[in-house]
């Protein structure tokens, strides 16, 4: 059975830092894809940031550019996010996703792309 366990979430101030990371069990995903979501309440799921686990290749959304860092470890079936210079409009749960292959057809920005879903992690930045 594939699990994504997130950990690393917590209560900050803006402008401090956190690292997230998700670590994979079940399968390997070192020639897919692993990505970052959040979700605020009353809101939409939105991309953050993913990465390509065979070359590390990485796409951020706009709005992180410059502050969050996605990385991975292969050999541990995990990935990071560094996400520094936090904001209070941040506040979300954070969520690991992947797939174990890349599509043609689907964008890994899209929700759709992704196979698996951790349980998310929730970070909270106080004004």
């Amino acid at each position: 059975q594939v699990q994504l366990v997130e950990s690393g979430g917590g209560l900050v101030q803006a402008g401090d830092s956190l690292r997230l990371s998700c670590a994979a069990s079940g399968r390997t995903f070192s020639s897919g894809v692993m990505g970052w979501f959040r979700q605020a309440p009353g809101k939409e799921r939105e991309f953050v940031a993913y990465i390509t686990m065979s070359i590390g290749f990485t796409f951020d959304a706009d709005s992180v550019k410059g502050r969050f860092t996605i990385s991975r470890d292969n050999g541990k079936n995990t990935v990071f996010l560094q996400m520094n210079r936090l904001k209070p409009e941040e506040t979300a749960a954070y969520y690991c996703a992947a797939r174990a292959t890349t599509s043609p057809n689907v964008p890994p920005t899209r929700k759709e792309f992704y196979d698996y879903w951790g349980q998310g992690t929730q970070v909270t930045v106080s004004s």
